[in-house]
């Protein structure tokens, strides 16, 4: 599976992204697909992962309410529709494929994209 991750780019405080991220290969709708996210001099950290449906997401309390994460199946693709953007949400954000356990944690992950940058300005 290849994971890559499109819709990075510089916004202001306030504003709108939608990142996209594409699978090549087949992923199953039976494990996570995520959002990871590093800033600068940070770890990388977890911010949304789905599961089967959108009945089924999980987010880091840091964005919970301002994103939202999605998938299409049928198209191998999910989504991270970020809203409300704040300076704190800078850093290059991962897509993941097939993550057992929680979902929560990048080493339950198989499957990494290269990432894609996204600078929120004050």
């Amino acid at each position: 599976v290849q994971l890559q991750a499109s819709g990075g780019g510089l916004v202001q405080a306030g504003g709108s992204l939608r990142l996209s991220c594409a699978a090549s290969g087949r992923t199953s709708s039976r494990y996570y697909m995520g959002w990871f996210r590093q800033a600068p001099g940070k770890e990388r950290e977890f911010v949304a992962a789905i599961i089967n449906s959108e009945d089924n997401t999980y987010y880091a309390d840091s964005v919970k309410g301002r994103f939202t994460i999605s998938r299409d199946n049928a198209k191998n693709m999910v989504y991270l529709q970020m809203n409300s953007l704040k300076p704190e949400d800078t850093a290059v954000y991962y897509c993941a494929a097939e993550g057992g356990g929680s979902g929560n944690f990048a080493y339950e992950y198989d499957y990494w994209g290269k990432g894609t940058q996204v600078t929120v300005s004050s």
